[in-house]
Protein backbone atom coordinates (compact mmCIF):
# COMPACT_ATOMS: atom_id res chain seq x y z
CA UNK A 1 0.00 0.00 0.00
CA UNK A 2 2.14 2.88 1.15
CA UNK A 3 5.87 3.18 2.88
CA UNK A 4 6.17 4.53 6.10
CA UNK A 5 7.30 8.10 5.09
CA UNK A 6 4.29 8.49 2.73
CA UNK A 7 1.90 7.71 5.49
CA UNK A 8 3.77 10.33 7.79
CA UNK A 9 3.32 13.31 4.85
CA UNK A 10 -0.04 12.29 3.69
CA UNK A 11 -1.37 12.14 6.77
CA UNK A 12 0.28 14.83 8.98
CA UNK A 13 2.19 12.18 11.15
CA UNK A 14 5.18 12.53 13.85
CA UNK A 15 7.92 9.91 14.13
CA UNK A 16 7.55 6.83 12.49
CA UNK A 17 8.73 3.46 13.51
CA UNK A 18 11.93 1.94 11.62
CA UNK A 19 10.48 -1.63 12.29
CA UNK A 20 6.84 -0.51 10.03
CA UNK A 21 7.06 -1.90 6.52
CA UNK A 22 3.46 -2.18 4.19
CA UNK A 23 1.89 -5.53 4.90
CA UNK A 24 -0.96 -6.23 2.72
CA UNK A 25 -2.16 -8.97 4.81
CA UNK A 26 -2.30 -8.32 7.99
CA UNK A 27 -3.75 -10.82 10.54
CA UNK A 28 -5.20 -10.63 14.09
CA UNK A 29 -2.39 -10.96 16.53
CA UNK A 30 -0.06 -8.74 14.73
CA UNK A 31 1.30 -5.37 15.29
CA UNK A 32 -0.54 -2.37 13.61
CA UNK A 33 0.52 1.13 13.30
CA UNK A 34 -1.56 2.99 16.07
CA UNK A 35 -1.62 6.53 17.08
CA UNK A 36 -2.31 7.65 20.56
CA UNK A 37 -1.03 11.16 20.83
CA UNK A 38 -2.82 13.78 18.92
CA UNK A 39 -0.26 16.51 19.79
CA UNK A 40 2.69 14.34 19.05
CA UNK A 41 1.17 12.20 16.39
CA UNK A 42 3.93 9.62 16.59
CA UNK A 43 3.05 6.22 15.02
CA UNK A 44 3.97 2.91 17.52
CA UNK A 45 3.10 -0.87 16.52
CA UNK A 46 0.13 -2.56 18.95
CA UNK A 47 -0.71 -5.81 18.72
CA UNK A 48 -4.01 -6.43 16.66
CA UNK A 49 -6.85 -7.59 19.40
CA UNK A 50 -7.59 -6.03 22.63
CA UNK A 51 -6.88 -7.53 25.95
CA UNK A 52 -8.27 -5.16 28.60
CA UNK A 53 -5.72 -4.66 31.64
CA UNK A 54 -8.44 -7.23 33.88
CA UNK A 55 -7.58 -9.91 31.04
CA UNK A 56 -6.20 -13.18 32.79
CA UNK A 57 -4.77 -14.40 29.46
CA UNK A 58 -3.83 -11.98 26.56
CA UNK A 59 -5.34 -14.87 23.83
CA UNK A 60 -8.66 -13.04 24.60
CA UNK A 61 -7.32 -10.51 22.15
CA UNK A 62 -8.22 -12.39 19.38
CA UNK A 63 -11.78 -12.04 20.00
CA UNK A 64 -11.45 -8.43 20.34
CA UNK A 65 -10.01 -7.48 16.87
CA UNK A 66 -13.28 -5.22 16.30
CA UNK A 67 -15.71 -3.46 18.18
CA UNK A 68 -19.06 -2.51 17.75
CA UNK A 69 -19.90 1.00 17.73
CA UNK A 70 -23.31 0.60 19.20
CA UNK A 71 -22.48 -1.31 21.69
CA UNK A 72 -18.18 0.60 22.98
CA UNK A 73 -20.36 3.06 25.66
CA UNK A 74 -21.65 -0.31 27.64
CA UNK A 75 -19.19 -3.24 26.71
CA UNK A 76 -17.20 -3.78 29.88
CA UNK A 77 -14.90 -4.82 27.38
CA UNK A 78 -14.41 -1.47 26.04
CA UNK A 79 -16.20 1.07 27.40
CA UNK A 80 -13.12 2.43 29.88
CA UNK A 81 -11.15 2.48 26.72
CA UNK A 82 -13.85 4.60 24.91
CA UNK A 83 -13.62 6.77 27.56
CA UNK A 84 -9.80 7.24 28.27
CA UNK A 85 -7.39 5.17 25.64
CA UNK A 86 -9.01 6.17 21.88
CA UNK A 87 -6.58 5.58 18.94
CA UNK A 88 -6.03 6.18 15.31
CA UNK A 89 -4.99 3.34 12.97
CA UNK A 90 -3.74 4.59 9.70
CA UNK A 91 -4.05 2.41 6.78
CA UNK A 92 -4.33 1.89 2.88
CA UNK A 93 -7.29 0.25 2.19
CA UNK A 94 -8.82 -2.84 3.76
CA UNK A 95 -10.24 -6.39 2.37
CA UNK A 96 -13.83 -8.03 3.15
CA UNK A 97 -14.98 -11.56 2.35
CA UNK A 98 -17.69 -12.39 -0.03
CA UNK A 99 -19.25 -15.66 -0.14
CA UNK A 100 -19.76 -16.60 -4.32
CA UNK A 101 -20.48 -20.18 -4.46
CA UNK A 102 -18.66 -22.33 -2.22
CA UNK A 103 -15.92 -20.42 -1.94
CA UNK A 104 -15.00 -16.84 -0.71
CA UNK A 105 -13.84 -14.00 -2.82
CA UNK A 106 -11.55 -11.09 -1.30
CA UNK A 107 -12.24 -7.27 -1.91
CA UNK A 108 -9.98 -4.31 -1.76
CA UNK A 109 -12.07 -1.27 -0.49
CA UNK A 110 -9.73 1.95 -1.16
CA UNK A 111 -10.73 5.36 -0.60
CA UNK A 112 -11.31 7.41 -4.59
CA UNK A 113 -8.23 9.55 -4.05
CA UNK A 114 -6.15 6.39 -3.29
CA UNK A 115 -4.58 8.74 -0.26
CA UNK A 116 -4.30 6.24 3.02
CA UNK A 117 -6.62 7.20 5.77
CA UNK A 118 -7.62 6.46 9.39
CA UNK A 119 -9.85 3.74 11.51
CA UNK A 120 -10.61 4.85 14.80
CA UNK A 121 -9.63 2.40 17.06
CA UNK A 122 -9.30 1.77 21.12
CA UNK A 123 -5.96 0.39 22.65
CA UNK A 124 -5.26 -0.86 25.95
CA UNK A 125 -2.21 -1.77 27.95
CA UNK A 126 -1.82 -5.34 29.92
CA UNK A 127 0.55 -6.88 32.33
CA UNK A 128 1.56 -10.22 32.58
CA UNK A 129 2.81 -11.62 36.67
CA UNK A 130 6.35 -10.89 35.39
CA UNK A 131 5.22 -7.04 34.58
CA UNK A 132 6.18 -7.52 30.70
CA UNK A 133 3.83 -5.33 29.03
CA UNK A 134 1.26 -5.71 26.19
CA UNK A 135 -0.13 -2.41 24.46
CA UNK A 136 -3.38 -3.52 22.36
CA UNK A 137 -5.64 -1.95 19.82
CA UNK A 138 -8.94 -2.73 17.97
CA UNK A 139 -10.59 -1.33 15.20
CA UNK A 140 -14.47 -0.32 15.71
CA UNK A 141 -17.12 -1.15 12.77
CA UNK A 142 -20.16 0.40 12.23
CA UNK A 143 -23.53 -0.24 9.70
CA UNK A 144 -22.19 -0.19 6.40
CA UNK A 145 -22.70 2.02 3.96
CA UNK A 146 -24.31 1.48 0.30
CA UNK A 147 -21.46 0.49 -1.17
CA UNK A 148 -20.05 -1.98 1.68
CA UNK A 149 -23.65 -3.38 2.13
CA UNK A 150 -23.50 -5.82 -0.93
CA UNK A 151 -20.39 -6.93 0.72
CA UNK A 152 -20.98 -7.61 4.14
CA UNK A 153 -23.38 -6.17 7.26
CA UNK A 154 -20.63 -4.47 8.83
CA UNK A 155 -17.50 -1.93 7.78
CA UNK A 156 -14.54 -0.03 9.87
CA UNK A 157 -15.42 3.46 10.99
CA UNK A 158 -12.94 5.55 8.97
CA UNK A 159 -12.46 9.00 10.21
CA UNK A 160 -11.72 12.29 8.10
CA UNK A 161 -8.81 14.74 8.36
CA UNK A 162 -11.30 16.82 10.42
CA UNK A 163 -12.42 14.16 12.76
CA UNK A 164 -9.45 12.30 13.14
CA UNK A 165 -7.96 14.40 15.90
CA UNK A 166 -10.82 15.69 17.33
CA UNK A 167 -11.27 11.66 17.55
CA UNK A 168 -8.12 11.96 20.25
CA UNK A 169 -8.96 15.04 22.27
CA UNK A 170 -10.95 15.57 25.22
CA UNK A 171 -14.40 15.47 23.20
CA UNK A 172 -17.80 15.17 24.17
CA UNK A 173 -19.35 11.69 24.36
CA UNK A 174 -21.99 13.02 21.78
CA UNK A 175 -19.44 14.43 19.43
CA UNK A 176 -17.81 11.37 19.74
CA UNK A 177 -20.50 8.95 18.90
CA UNK A 178 -21.42 11.21 15.80
CA UNK A 179 -18.02 10.09 14.31
CA UNK A 180 -19.04 6.12 14.72
CA UNK A 181 -21.01 6.71 11.16
CA UNK A 182 -20.51 4.89 7.95
CA UNK A 183 -17.65 6.84 5.79
CA UNK A 184 -19.62 7.80 2.60
CA UNK A 185 -19.86 5.53 -0.06
CA UNK A 186 -19.42 8.18 -2.80
CA UNK A 187 -15.66 8.83 -1.61
CA UNK A 188 -15.26 4.93 -1.77
CA UNK A 189 -13.82 3.49 -5.07
CA UNK A 190 -16.18 0.49 -6.22
CA UNK A 191 -14.24 -2.59 -4.64
CA UNK A 192 -11.80 -4.37 -6.60
CA UNK A 193 -11.30 -8.36 -6.50
CA UNK A 194 -8.62 -10.12 -5.99
CA UNK A 195 -7.73 -13.36 -7.01
CA UNK A 196 -5.66 -15.89 -4.63
CA UNK A 197 -2.73 -15.56 -6.35
CA UNK A 198 -2.53 -11.76 -6.37
CA UNK A 199 -3.36 -12.22 -2.29
CA UNK A 200 -0.04 -14.39 -2.30
CA UNK A 201 2.10 -11.97 -3.93
CA UNK A 202 0.97 -9.10 -2.13
CA UNK A 203 1.81 -11.03 1.56
CA UNK A 204 4.90 -11.56 0.21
Amino acid sequence: MFEPEELRVMLGLGEVPAELTPNHNISPGQGIPVVTNGTTRNVEIFKWGLVPGWAKNPSIGYKMINARAETISEKPSFRNAFAKRRCLIPAGGFYEWKQEGNRKQSYLFQLKDKKPFTFAGLWERWQDECGDELLSCTIITTMPNALMAEYHDRMPVILNEKARWRWLENTAVTELREMLKPYPAEEMTSPRKLDPFELLKLAV
